[in-house]
């Protein structure tokens, strides 16, 4: 605001101290063209008249209303404030729009991404989620759990195929999958054979086969099972980067002895049956993360040092562990991701 009005105050001065034949009026135009840029409708209505009058009083001042010259120069002005106003007036109905727009998106991402449990039985959970795309928040990377009625807890940490309004339908569909059905298969392959079955079909359904993608329809995926009452985790996985076990300062990759077709091509394989991985996991943490972690790379080519860094936070919980990653991978990236990343922290606390 002090910008427009320090403007219309020094033209004022500067054209009425000048001498007949120099005129600094005009520049008064800039005035509503200047507010437009930061202030509403009305503000800039205000400015604009502010202008108009004070082209009127050096008129005055100056002996020179009654010309052809200054009566122009306020018809302008009185122009150029009416379009301001107006841009003004249209830019504020679209933003407006644009708003009830992001609320919607936002209500619906955060039902298809729900937030993590922050304590399940045992267990310390916290999730973090990177969108690749500015005012995105949910893409093409997907976690969740679900807890079953043998008191254990189910997680699912994926990353489907492709990008863009494909990429998030197919993880809400993948997501949609598990809530329905994790809390109530017997075991984590029946799951797995579960959610091959629905995401193929569901993503192929109405199409013929010369215009399916299996690039596109197809997600890589961690499944992980984890009872109260005994310290292990069972795990498949599904084309996904190895959860991280740590321990003090000590990780260890859980790699599984084979890894698993992605989900979406065991049903075109005619996979029907998944092996099942066996870990211990008493008091300590698991790292879960997609490929957007690791593969992240800065200006110079370098990737982030996952690993690396994973061990110098053991002492965090769950939650503060994953705002010193976030932090420490965006500086890396210098504040920008090429791909999604996710994340999430789990700790097992004694019984």
């Amino acid at each position: 605001m002090v910008i427009p009005l320090g403007l219309i105050v020094t033209v004022c001065v500067a054209d009425v101290l000048s001498p007949p034949h120099i005129h600094f009026g005009p520049l008064l135009v800039a005035t509503p063209a200047i507010t437009v840029a930061f202030a509403g409708a009305r503000v800039t209505a205000l400015m604009g008249a502010l202008a108009v009058a004070a082209q009127v009083l050096i008129g005055v001042l100056r002996g020179v209303l009654p010309t052809a010259n200054i009566q122009a120069q306020i018809t302008a002005l009185i122009v150029v404030s009416s379009i301001c106003v107006t841009i003004c007036m249209v830019r504020d109905r679209r933003e407006q729009h644009l708003h009830r727009v992001q609320s919607v998106a936002e209500a619906a991402q955060s039902v298809l991404l729900q937030p993590l449990p922050t304590q399940v039985g045992p267990l310390r959970i916290s999730g973090l989620y990177l969108p690749a795309e500015e005012e995105a928040d949910l893409g093409g990377d997907l976690y969740a759990a679900a807890r079953t009625a043998d008191h254990s807890t189910r997680l699912l940490i994926g990353d489907v195929g492709g990008s863009g309004m494909a990429a998030i339908n197919n993880a809400a569909l993948l997501l949609g999958a598990f809530r329905t059905a994790a809390h109530r298969q017997a075991t984590l392959p029946r799951l797995a054979v579960h959610l091959d079955g629905a995401f193929r079909w569901d993503a192929s359904q109405w199409r013929s086969p010369a215009e399916q993608d299996t690039n596109e329809d197809s997600a890589t995926a961690t499944l992980l099972d984890i009872p109260d009452h005994d310290p292990v985790v069972h795990l498949f996985n599904c084309g996904h980067p190895p959860p991280l076990l740590l321990r003090g300062n000590r990780l260890t990759p859980l790699t599984a002895e084979a890894s698993h077709l992605p989900v979406g091509f065991g049903g075109v394989f005619g996979i029907t049956a998944y092996d099942v991985q066996t870990f211990p996991f008493e008091v300590g943490d698991l790292l879960l993360y997609t490929d957007g972690v690791i593969e992240a790379r800065n200006t110079d080519g370098i990737f982030y040092p996952f690993t690396e860094r994973a061990p110098e936070w053991t002492k965090d919980d769950p939650d503060e562990r994953l705002r010193h990653l976030q932090d420490d991978l965006l500086a890396h990236v210098h504040g920008h991701l090429h791909d999604d990343a996710a994340a999430v922290a789990i700790r097992r606390l004694a019984v």
